[in-house]
């Protein structure tokens, strides 16, 4: 019997279940996604750490620490060590320079993996005379070539090679500071290695087949930690990375399990206008002895089967999808992602498609249970609430554990998983009540000094069985996602353009040795440039905190005090007065202290915070090998907003001035043509000086943010084109209603201009409230998101906005018109005889 009454309405069941489909296929093309990964990382995870086993130092290792490299040099089958700093590069032929990072290695690392180049296999010859190989962005961006020559420091090296892919490298890591990879030996008289240098420093190691690198590692953990040393294998590269990616993955699932609940309300929305269009032909079926129960299970099995069919569709789309899925995810993934068909996705996407489909179809159909004989010969246009029956609330239960138990199949533990379940709920109550208060006002403010036809259209959006919430939360949620992620990257595009304006500066110089400092103030000011601040920064360790040093940490774990305090280098200065950007918090600032006194060092909060320290406590200071012992004066509240010189710790004048520093330099330089030519002499005169131009930056961070950004956009789709589905399905399963509608305008006299110019209206104001819908949404998380974690201040960008709407509008206005024209464009007459 249900396969008989659906088989003229096989299109319009169809169109119901058709709002899940792409929530479906976005589930499994990432839960097949995420399989892949999984596989791809275990299978290149060697090549992504290039060694069985990685040890790193921020800081140049001691005598101590080298030994015990040398130890595991000795258990090795091969070794390699790199060198790691910024630096800038000097293109002679093209006049041209930029911000790099130097890879200065030694040994035939990486072990395992390629170094994918430009001859193939060149990188063989890597280590041989002055050759060196530049990754090919810098290539295309100067129009260099292979055997060119470049500049670093004071030294010329010749182009081996261009660089097309390295083990572990993204485009968005690359994307600030390409690398350029020198034989270590090459670097002498570089001039570039200098006191206050920053350079990270790793050793490789190639250990033999079948040795427990991770028991060995485990056991030498306290040493490793003692010596400032931060160890990495193969397997926990493994799981740091997959631990990444999941939850990128998981976040990207969770966002199209959202676009699946738009389309579950949607598949809700559609079935009840569907009942009640059947109301009759259930009554005569009660007519002819058929019970409420089997009238029940007549639909329920019609929906279960379209479900079946629409979760095949949806995993077969997905499965499609998840080739497409590389070229969106290339830039941030470490690794060659390989493609291939999860059956077990395939699997939950068509088991899902069935259970969606019998669940949100449940609450509607219940009506079907209430249909007497007596509706065959009584119409009734009394709607009772499903909120009465009993019944509902079971249903309402089991569609809340079901969306629960799949949110927790998503998330890593039950307590993200009750926050993401009543954030949703907080989300779809939020599109609600912002859909409900639009129209609300719409039919409150009814604007009855309008024209007749704009009238008309406008009062559509109140017809019966219309969908008009449920399509402004459905496009409005897509909508929201989009638009927040335009006024984010806007944010903070804008935030770093404020900074660089407020400060006057938009380029710094760093590296600088104290004999050159007033040498390239000269040039500076012989060019027109003036120098807008020049501060000495002194490198050096935290050694204790109160008398706790590391080595006391590591030997009791419940010291208060975290080793972490004491990893990597800190860069500190010293001045008699507080900046612009700065502020006390708590205790006193100290100008100036004596060449005998204790040193007094002003802290910033979130770091006194970090190594839980308070004014008055006594810390001591490693500045190359001298113990400084020094008093916390003061707690400070930095604004590391601005574009301008912030230290985490800053010294009393006289207290560390004859400590080995450099400086760093800000300038103002007005255009980038100009900016670019004073970065020549700069290289030219300075080699070792490296320098940072803040329209660069802004070029880079907006690649960076666009390439952040397409991911989002794409998941966003999905969402926007399940609102676009639920439009269709909504004005196919208004037709008849529409017809009804439209006859008796052609029947009075109306024109098919004025029906035609109807019918734009309503799908005009529709698109409209649904964009508002979503941009008003958007601009609350926005301006939440700008106030609590990027502490900004929010403007939005009103053109994007504006821009937003058009398109959002445009569509809907679109879709609704081609899905009305069979009705527009015929007589009344025919109309009626084919319906």
């Amino acid at each position: 019997m249900a396969w008989r009454d659906s088989r003229k309405n096989r299109s319009r069941l169809f169109l119901f279940i058709s709002s899940i489909i792409l929530g479906i296929a976005a589930l499994v093309a990432m839960n097949s996604f995420n399989e892949n990964l999984r596989r791809d990382i275990d299978s290149q995870a060697a090549e992504l750490i290039g060694a069985d086993l990685e040890l790193e130092s921020r800081r140049e290792p001691s005598a101590e620490a080298m030994q015990f490299i040398d130890s595991l040099k000795g258990l090795s089958e091969d070794f390699a060590k790199e060198e790691r700093f910024m630096s800038m590069i000097r293109f002679p032929k093209a006049d041209g320079s930029r911000l790099v990072q130097v890879r200065a290695i030694e040994g035939s690392y990486p072990f395992y993996g390629d170094v994918e180049t430009n001859p193939a296999h060149s990188f063989k010859e890597f280590g041989k005379d002055k050759a060196v190989f530049v990754e090919n962005s810098l290539l295309l961006q100067f129009d260099a070539h292979v055997r060119d020559s470049i500049q670093l420091g004071n030294n010329s090296y010749e182009i081996w090679g261009n660089v097309l892919s390295q083990p572990g490298q993204t485009a968005i890591s690359g994307a600030m500071a390409p690398s350029v990879f020198v034989p270590i030996e090459q670097l002498k008289n570089s001039g570039l290695q200098q006191t206050g240098s920053r350079i990270e420093y790793h050793y490789y190691f190639k250990l033999p087949k079948g040795f427990q690198v991770d028991k060995k590692v485990k056991e030498l953990e306290n040493r490793i930690t003692e010596l400032q040393l931060r160890a990495s294998t193969i397997q926990s590269t493994k799981e740091n990375t997959g631990r990444s990616f999941a939850d990128m993955a998981s976040f990207m699932e969770l966002v199209g399990f959202v676009a699946l609940l738009l389309g579950c309300i949607g598949v809700s929305s559609s079935v009840q206008i569907y009942v009640r269009e059947k109301l009759l032909s259930v009554a005569v079926l009660r007519c002819l002895g058929a019970t409420a129960k089997q009238a029940f299970y007549i639909f329920l099995v019609q929906f279960a089967g379209i479900g079946l069919i629409g979760g095949f569709i949806g995993a077969v789309l997905g499965s499609l999808i998840q080739y497409i899925i590389p070229v969106v995810m290339q830039d941030v993934l470490p690794v060659s992602l390989s493609t291939g068909i999860s059956w077990l996705a395939v699997l939950e996407g068509i088991a899902l498609g069935l259970v969606i489909a019998v669940l949100f179809a449940l609450l509607p159909l219940l009506s079907v249970r209430k249909i007497s004989p007596l509706n065959s010969i009584r119409v009734s246009d009394k709607e009772e609430s499903v909120l009465k029956d009993k019944m509902s609330w079971w249903i309402y239960i089991l569609i809340l554990v079901f969306i629960t138990l799949f949110a927790r199949l998503q998330m890593p533990n039950w307590g993200q998983t009750i926050i993401f379940v009543l954030g949703v709920g907080v989300t779809f109550l939020l599109l609600y009540s912002v859909a409900k208060v639009f129209t609300f006002l719409i039919k409150k403010y009814f604007p009855k000094g309008w024209p007749y036809l704009w009238r008309q259209g406008l009062s559509n959006l109140y017809r019966p069985n219309n969908q008009t919430v449920i399509l402004m939360i459905s496009i409005g949620l897509g909508t929201a996602l989009i638009a927040t992620m335009f006024l984010v990257q806007d944010l903070l595009i804008n935030r770093v353009k404020l900074s660089s304006e407020q400060s006057q500066a938009n380029m710094i110089m760093f590296d600088i040795q104290p004999s050159q400092r007033a040498p390239l103030d000269a040039l500076a000011k012989s060019e027109g440039y003036p120098i807008l601040e020049s501060v000495p920064v002194v490198t050096m360790q935290l050694a204790s905190v109160n008398g706790v040093t590391l080595k006391d940490v590591v030997a009791d774990t419940s010291n208060e005090v975290s080793s972490r305090a004491f990893r990597g280098e800190i860069r500190a200065t010293y001045r008699d007065s507080l900046t612009a950007t700065e502020r006390i918090t708590s205790g006193k600032w100290v100008s100036k202290v004596g060449g005998s006194d204790t040193a007094i060092v002003s802290l910033d909060k979130n770091y006194a915070e970090n190594i839980k320290v308070k004014v008055g406590d006594k810390l001591s200071f490693n500045v190359q090998g001298l113990i400084i012992p020094a008093k916390v004066g003061s707690i400070r509240q930095v604004d590391w907003n601005r574009f301008q010189s912030n230290f985490r710790v800053v010294f009393a004048s006289g207290s560390i001035d004859k400590a080995p520093q450099f400086y760093l330099m800000m300038a103002k330089v007005p255009t980038e043509l100009e900016s670019s030519k004073f970065q020549q002499k700069i290289v030219n005169s300075f080699p070792n000086v490296s320098v940072i131009d803040m329209n660069a930056v802004l070029m880079v961070l907006q690649e960076i943010l666009d390439k952040i950004g397409f991911i989002i956009q794409f998941m966003g789709a999905f969402s926007i084109l399940t609102g676009v589905i639920v439009l269709i399905s909504s004005v196919r399963i208004s037709k008849y209603q529409r017809i009804r509608e439209n006859v008796l305008l052609r029947t009075i006299g109306a024109s098919r201009k004025q029906i035609f110019l109807i019918t734009i209206s309503e799908y005009l104001f529709l698109g409209l409230l649904s964009a508002l819908t979503g941009i008003v949404i958007a601009v609350i998380a926005s301006y939440l998101l700008a106030i609590f974690v990027f502490e900004a201040v929010f403007v939005p960008s009103f053109l994007m906005i504006f821009i937003l709407m058009v398109v959002i509008v445009g569509l809907t206005v679109l879709i609704g018109l081609i899905n009305s024209l069979t009705v527009i464009n015929r007589s009344p007459l025919e109309v009626l005889r084919k319906e």
